[in-house]
């Protein structure tokens, strides 16, 4: 069964960190564009980053841009998203996509495989 599952989403403080990651079973991310997703109560979804198949590009949305990084693990089959400086405005349910190709831009709408979510929370 091909499936993309998330983890390390937790309650943490304004300020902390986090990192979460997206592990792949069934198929292997090394040919996959991979992008994380959130989405707040209330709020449509939107594109968090990206990274490419190879992982020598990365982008990121501006309200994120210089706290969090995206990197990956081809030969352990994950995906990562390093969250620091958190924020109020940051919890939201975290889910990581996949589609077959080298490069799409974050928010590509035609991600083929999604993860089931990991929620943060940031709050004091």
């Amino acid at each position: 069964q091909l499936q993309l599952v998330e983890s390390g989403g937790g309650l943490v403080q304004p300020g902390g960190s986090l990192r979460l990651s997206c592990a792949a079973s069934g198929f292997t991310l090394d040919y996959y564009f991979i992008g994380w997703f959130r989405q707040a109560p209330g709020k449509e979804r939107e594109g968090v980053s990206c990274i490419s198949s190879s992982g020598g590009s990365t982008n990121y949305a501006d309200s994120v841009k210089g706290r969090f990084t995206i990197s990956r693990d081809n030969a352990k089959n994950t995906v990562y998203l390093q969250m620091n400086s958190l924020k109020v405005e940051d919890t939201a349910v975290y889910y990581c996509a996949a589609v077959r190709g080298t490069w799409y831009g974050c928010g590509y709408v035609g991600m083929h495989y999604w993860g089931k979510g990991t929620l943060v929370t940031v709050s004091s």
